[in-house]
């Protein structure tokens, strides 16, 4: 019996050691690298998952090692959302924060070169979000998930447009 508790108590640890080393390596290399999902990132993904699974259930390939191990993942997952809502630092250090990319159509350098973005990169994500050019854009941001969002004049005129529109539409019956 008190092999099974150490066998069981070493795939807990495991689990959770690899799961930050994941979470760590992640944050390290780039937020980008999540929303911009290659067939060389899903490849990678699917590498890194299976590579991994030995090193948390080593060689304990049983219906309850693997349950332990998803469970352990699942309790950590939850734990570290729990502390992220709890304490704002502890989510900025685990998630870093936005950075602006563009600020009233013009490139912010420095933050791009932080965020290690190309500006093809960038237009294609404005070009993403119906915006043709640079000089459109009010502010582009690189949130923490990795998605960049893209307010732009042209949106917020064509939006507004809508509503007069819609307003108009019922005051006629």
């Amino acid at each position: 019996m008190e092999m099974f508790k150490n066998e069981y108590l070493a795939i807990i640890t495991s689990s959770v050691v690899i799961y930050l080393f994941i979470i760590l390596a992640i944050r390290i290399f780039g937020k980008k690298e999540l929303s911009q999902l290659s067939v060389f990132d899903l490849v990678f993904i699917l590498l890194i998952s299976n590579a991994v699974q030995n090193a948390m259930v080593g060689s304990n390939t049983t219906l309850w090692g693997g349950l332990l191990a998803a469970a352990t993942l699942f309790v950590v997952n939850y734990l570290l959302k729990l502390l992220s809502y709890k304490f704002p630092k502890f989510r900025h250090a685990l998630q870093g924060q936005d950075i602006m990319l563009v600020y009233k159509g013009k490139l912010l350098a420095e933050n791009m070169r932080r965020a290690s973005f190309t500006e093809e990169e960038l237009m294609e994500a404005i070009r993403e979000h119906g915006v043709a050019s640079l000089k459109q854009v009010d502010l582009a941001i690189l949130e923490v998930d990795g998605n960049i969002s893209v307010l732009s004049d042209e949106f917020h005129h064509h939006t507004v447009r809508k509503r007069k529109t819609h307003k108009a539409i019922t005051k006629e019956v």
